[in-house]
């Protein structure tokens, strides 16, 4: 039996990340409040999550606990914790709320079945007015914008605007997974919350509430291949990554020569679906890389028994000079393949000889 993961909009609970959560409590219990946040870290660790949390703590007024003034004398809220019948909770949730907008990619059809590939200025172009409007409810207006690096030149000129200028008790919490894109002159004007990976033990935690009846060693699997997201580990899961990297784990095994039947057959079957072919590249080139690392002196985690050991000595077989060249000519070709619609099958077999290549 397993739990469907909620909406950040949905999700009451944030799991591993109580520091970010404090430093946005520190900061409001001490009046100097910014007004823009800039959340960043890695995709799947809770940030979305954090800025709906900090949403309706703001607009509930600073939480129950602080008695619902703005700024209130009363004892600070120990958290930001809302239970989900709290009538701000539900109010976001169903995009009720008055005072609260939610910024993220539009529809590209009238079905709404797809999104587009970025925020565009349409998507942005009232908030300038939405924060300037006195609150509906007498405390604050807050905006998320999810994800801010996905904003094309346009939409990011437009929020660079309401940012130089900010209303007050107006609030923006700007979600970045790669907070590298945006314009420096927005980074400038929001105060940074870099929130890490989530720690081995909480990516498990979070698998065992949505797949109580998972086994133990696809926990601890899912958990080591998921870099600290609970989000990539239940997506790895969804589209059966684990089995993908034990049957690539066993062809790497057998080098320095390739089984090419068995190769083929997997190249075959993984090759017709554009998501798969994604999904095994990135494994793939994460795999490499561990080797790298696992050369250079790096521990890793084993998720098949033995890998640590055909990393090993595949490396010692190729050299960590030429590996790591190896592995920057992979990762380009799985990129390219995506990008230009490559014929998947042939991607993976190219990927596999060249390792083969290299081990002679």
């Amino acid at each position: 039996m397993s739990s469907e993961p909620l909406a950040p909009r949905d999700n009451p609970d944030l799991t591993g990340q109580d520091a970010a959560e404090k430093a946005f409590l520190q900061a409001w219990e001490s009046r100097r409040l910014a007004h823009a946040w800039l959340i960043t870290g890695p995709k799947g660790i809770g940030k979305a999550t954090l800025a709906f949390r900090i949403a309706r703590f703001v607009l509930a007024g600073g939480g129950e606990s602080s008695g619902g003034g703005l700024f209130g004398d009363a004892a600070p809220a120990a958290s930001l914790q809302m239970a989900p019948d709290h009538p701000v909770f539900r109010r976001i949730s169903s995009g009720g709320h008055a005072d609260f907008k939610l910024i993220e990619r539009g529809w590209s059809d009238d079905k709404q079945t797809k999104r587009k590939s970025e925020i565009t200025v349409d998507d942005v172009r009232d908030v300038g007015s939405f924060m300037s409007l006195t609150a509906a409810e007498g405390g604050w207006r807050v905006v998320i914008v999810d994800a801010a690096d996905e904003m094309n030149r346009n939409s990011a000129n437009a929020i660079l605007k309401v940012l130089e200028e900010p209303p007050k008790h107006a609030l923006m919490l700007l979600v970045g997974h790669s907070p590298g894109r945006l314009l420096p002159t927005i980074r400038s004007r929001c105060r940074r919350l870099a929130m890490p990976p989530l720690s081995h033990d909480a990516v498990i935690e979070l698998l065992r509430r949505h797949h109580p009846d998972m086994p133990a060693s696809e926990l601890q699997g899912l958990a080591a291949l998921a870099d600290g997201s609970i989000g990539r580990a239940l997506a790895l899961h969804e589209q059966g990554g684990m089995e993908l990297y034990n049957v690539m784990v066993g062809l790497l095994a057998g080098l320095p020569k390739l089984q090419g039947s068995a190769l083929h057959d997997f190249a075959e079957k993984i090759g017709r679906q554009a998501d798969s072919v994604s999904l095994f590249g990135e494994l793939f080139s994460g795999w490499l890389a561990q080797g790298a690392r696992r050369a250079a002196g790096g521990r890793g985690s084993e998720v098949v028994a033995g890998e640590g050991e055909v990393q090993h000595r595949l490396v010692s077989r190729v050299g960590l000079e030429r590996w790591t060249a190896l592995w920057e000519r992979i990762s380009t070709l799985f990129e390219r393949g995506d990008a230009v619609n490559l014929d998947g099958k042939q991607v993976i077999l190219n990927a596999f000889l060249a390792v083969e290549k290299a081990c002679r």
